[in-house]
């Protein structure tokens, strides 16, 4: 099993960095291979709403010029997903929000890519905003289909300066037993293909509410 991990912030070692390594240990120690995507220190264009891709149905953005194909991809592949930011404004920072626009519109478009695949969420602030953004990411992941593990608290871990998360002890803890809920929840999915039927998906029913 894998699960690739997506750090959305500008910086390499920063705490959104720190804070995935704390959950992917969890995951490596149970014998899960993790791979971490920068995403942050890219250029990537936001969403043009073309609907090319819902016309293609090819697993791409139309869009050229960034690595947005490339980590469909490896979304594509992975058993799970960890997608992550550091707040600016009590949001989403905007370069991984323009990577999940497009990544998440074309998998969903797509048959579903994410269904059932399991997902979860992390944040990395220094004082305030973490639920927003927390609450923000998710919401990519249950419009997806997903399966979320949960920790002993909301996802999100606090520092300023690079490496100060690790001195959350709070924070620490919330991300170690996030990494060991995604490790069983990806092993009771892997033991259950298979054994256990899963829900058929249905195609999805759209309103505009106007009338």
């Amino acid at each position: 099993m894998k699960v690739v991990a997506f750090n959305g912030s500008p910086k390499a070692d920063g705490n959104t960095w720190h804070a995935l390594k704390m959950v992917t240990a969890e995951l490596e120690s149970e014998g899960i291979e993790t791979e971490i995507v920068h995403v942050g220190n890219k250029v990537v264009r936001g969403c043009i709403a073309c609907g090319q891709c819902a016309k293609n149905k090819n697993e791409r953005c139309v869009l050229p010029g960034d690595e947005v194909n490339e980590w469909i991809q490896k979304m594509k592949q992975a058993d799970g997903i960890i997608i992550s930011s550091p707040v600016y404004y009590s949001a989403i920072a905007g370069t991984m929000k323009s990577f999940l626009d497009r990544a998440f519109y074309v998998t969903g478009v797509n048959d579903g890519m994410l269904r059932h695949k399991v997902g979860a969420s992390v944040v990395a602030v220094r004082r305030s905003g973490g639920i927003p953004t927390f609450n923000q990411l998710n919401n990519f992941l249950t419009y997806a289909e997903m399966l979320v593990p949960t920790s002993n608290y909301w996802n999100v871990i606090h520092g300023r300066a690079p490496g100060e998360a690790t001195q959350d002890e709070e924070g620490v803890q919330i991300m170690r037993v996030l990494g060991k809920n995604m490790a069983w929840l990806l092993k009771l999915v892997e033991h259950g293909k298979g054994a256990v039927t899963p829900p058929e998906r249905e195609t999805k029913t759209y309103m505009s509410f106007i009338r």
